[in-house]
């Protein structure tokens, strides 16, 4: 089914995306240089190495998850809840968003391919109350999925994307009043008292063989009680210090930390460059999400958890690491978070 692939940006989008200082050629440019893969290597390279041996890459065990009834939440409740991956709904001062639903089961366009894990995909759009404002960070796979887009469409108040992307809800038969899509640095006020700012990332995108028509993006949302960064896909960069230093501090941020390989620094962020975008953030805490679901690099399922807390202890930054489903507390996110992916090691 060619739908899924979504639809390249139309003749007046790209008029417009040509006068944009971060587009050039047809495509949208990161702020520096920033190759898919390290100097002296190629696909073919990487390619062999992804489908060589590698230990403990999934787990043996279903990922264990936590069951929480979304619809009965208390109004008043600030939350945030995690489901794999890089989705994970808010509810804040009343209003209830989504970023990045992934809920089919799958990560690719070939069926039966990256498929989630066991234990990892338990909730589904079912399960989610209506949302008032659906967040997209970029159009990749694991971010974008057709299926889960599909079913929230009755359900869901308003999105917002970065340029481009809502090229894919229009060709998918969403209400065009529905859809706000900005660049970097633009700003979006969807309620009263909140404002979405979209901020760079560091990454690439594309569904199928065009890359960076559309735009990659994070967030940064500020409610009447809340500033919270929403990360996307990213590699370390000059971005993190110079979006602490506009928007800073973040009562909490939530950055990728998963899938990454030394043959792709620029695009996916390792443990210690984690830790160090919370510190120039200016972050009281941080997520990391992006790993737990899929396979999409050759590290143990559980390095990104495990390197990147004892990486923040180090440093004396709190980590927040809920399992899936597992409420954590807006209003007060650092507490002593259990290490629930050392107990699958034991098994």
């Amino acid at each position: 089914m060619k739908k899924k692939y979504g639809q390249a940006p139309d003749n007046n989008r790209k008029a417009y995306f040509g006068t944009l200082s971060n587009y050039k050629n047809g495509q949208f440019l990161n702020q520096l240089l920033t190759p898919a893969l390290v100097e002296g290597q190629n696909m073919l390279k990487v390619l062999w190495h992804f489908f060589g041996k590698h230990t403990d890459t999934e787990p043996t065990s279903p990922i264990p998850f936590i069951q929480t009834d979304l619809k009965r939440l208390r109004p008043e409740e600030n939350v945030l809840v995690w489901f794999g991956h890089s989705s994970y709904f808010i509810q804040v001062d009343g209003k209830k968003l989504l970023i990045d639903p992934v809920f089919s089961g799958n990560a690719s366009p070939v069926r039966g391919s990256v498929k989630a894990f066991p234990g990892s995909n338990h909730y589904q759009v079912d399960d989610l109350p209506d949302i008032d404002l659906l967040l997209i960070s970029h159009d990749h796979w694991d971010h974008l999925d057709y299926q889960t887009i599909q079913q929230l469409q009755p359900k869901t108040g308003k999105v917002i994307c970065g340029l481009g992307v809502a090229q894919h809800f229009e060709y998918w038969g969403w209400d065009k009043n529905k859809l706000t899509e900005k660049n970097w640095y633009e700003s979006v006020s969807p309620f009263e008292g909140f404002q979405v700012t979209l901020t760079p990332a560091r990454h690439f995108s594309g569904r199928l063989f065009n890359r960076n028509i559309s735009l990659w993006t994070s967030y940064v949302l500020q409610t009447p009680s809340k500033k919270l960064f929403l990360g996307g896909d990213s590699g370390y960069g000059p971005q993190f210090k110079e979006i602490g230093e506009r928007f800073g501090p973040f009562d909490l941020a939530i950055l990728e930390c998963g899938q990454y390989n030394e043959r792709w620094p620029y695009i996916h962020s390792l443990p210690e460059e984690v830790v160090k975008e919370a510190r120039e953030l200016n972050a009281a805490a941080f997520m990391p999400v992006h790993h737990s679901k899929f396979k999409l690099a050759q590290h143990p399922w559980y390095e990104p958890l495990h390197q990147v807390t004892l990486l923040a202890e180090a440093a004396h930054i709190p980590v927040v690491t809920p399992q899936i489903g597992e409420i954590a507390d807006l209003n007060h996110p650092v507490k002593a978070w259990e290490k629930w992916w050392e107990k699958l090691l034991q098994h």
